[in-house]
């Protein structure tokens, strides 16, 4: 096979573009908490995690959930996009991206009812005042995710109306950080996909009770995001698609979601699963969340992103050539390796170029027959 030839049939080193804005692989930096930052400051460590990813090869960077209040963070130690003294350290790290082939991009998030808790390598529930956590935490009802985390104050509409204009206010700063890609964060028990879920949203007034309820308030963030973010640059939701709970969310309740979306301006759905539920029982395995990606895509026709354990370029690439998704998406395989990109070309025969600086290192078997010197 010629070099031309393996580049044409390996589809996980094909550009793709949303909108106006055009990624140079399929390959997508998850978002991955790094529970670094003081006062919602990116620091060095979000610079070297993130760039390294970019000198990687990957095709989109996505920095982690970035808390549009402060009161709206995981933990005191997520990053943040509350305050305009947080865009000068996050445009550094988006210039270092697309310097190095990246198009940046960001998740937009509140954590609701999970908010106020410890990072992992510091304890579990709820982070006390005295600690940093901070006394109230906010949800579409009051009902705690488990007895050791905050029980949350039912949003009041003033509540409501408060966190929508943070959205709105987080992605002007991102405009102004320079990211190309928002991504806002509706998934994995956080305030968003606590509306969807009817196992967490216990609400009587109109963002409570059935679906169109529901999705009510998330559909209201986003018609106020897509109309805040420029036309040309694209915008995505990551959902739970389902809450692998009897009685909760499911993937048929995703996909009519998606739609929804779909005709409000969303680029693309990233397919991810639970996190709303102790209960759930998730059907761990290589590519166990595919599936939910292929059924949105195929019902709706809206692209999505592939996630969950996808850790080998064949599998990668195998997911593209089937049909069940447009981007693959990696988390935790990034996180061990992240020279992913450039080792899955040698693997798929792809001519991908190497760094100048990590060129001589470039092992001979990744070098595609014909390309050798």
């Amino acid at each position: 096979m010629t070099i031309a030839e393996a580049a044409q049939a390996a589809q996980l080193f094909t550009p793709y573009t949303l909108r106006g804005v055009t990624l140079h692989n399929r390959i997508v930096v998850s978002p991955m908490c790094q529970y670094s930052c003081q006062d919602g400051m990116a620091t060095d460590w979000h610079l070297v995690h993130l760039g390294s990813r970019a000198v990687g090869g990957a095709g989109l960077v996505i920095a982690e959930a970035t808390a549009v209040e402060a009161h709206g963070r995981i933990s005191p130690e997520d990053l943040g996009l509350w305050d305009d003294a947080q865009i000068a350290p996050l445009a550094r790290i988006t210039a270092f991206l697309r310097e190095h082939g990246a198009v940046p991009g960001v998740q937009l998030a509140h954590a609701g009812r999970k908010a106020s808790t410890y990072r992992p390598w510091s304890g579990q529930g709820a982070v006390s005042v005295e600690e940093g956590g901070w006394d109230e935490v906010i949800a579409p009802s009051d009902v705690p995710f488990s007895a050791n985390y905050p029980r949350p104050r039912a949003m009041t509409r003033e509540d409501l109306v408060r966190v929508q204009e943070a959205f709105v206010a987080a992605t002007r700063r991102a405009l102004a950080a320079s990211f190309e890609f928002i991504e806002l964060h509706a998934a994995h028990g956080y305030l968003l996909h606590t509306f969807l879920s009817p196992l967490s949203n216990e609400r009587t007034d109109e963002y409570g009770g059935d679906l169109d309820n529901r999705m009510r308030f998330p559909l209201q963030v986003v018609d106020a995001v897509r109309a805040a973010w420029p036309e040309e640059l694209p915008l995505g939701v990551r959902l739970s698609a389902t809450d692998w709970v009897p009685g909760g969310w499911t993937i048929d309740d995703s996909v009519i979601l998606a739609q929804a979306l779909r005709e409000r301006g969303i680029d693309v759905i990233t397919a991810s699963s639970g996190g709303v539920s102790t209960q759930q029982q998730i059907p761990l395995g290589p590519g166990y969340q595919v599936p939910l990606a292929e059924a949105i895509r195929r019902e709706t026709a809206i692209p999505t992103m592939a996630v969950g354990l996808i850790t080998e370029p064949e599998q990668a690439e195998a997911i593209l050539r089937a049909g069940q998704a447009d981007l693959i998406a990696l988390a935790r395989e990034l996180l061990r390796s992240p020279y992913w990109p450039l080792h899955a070309a040698g693997t798929l025969g792809v001519d991908l170029s190497w760094p100048d600086q990590y060129a001589r290192a470039r092992p001979a078997s990744t070098v595609p027959v014909g390309a050798r010197g």
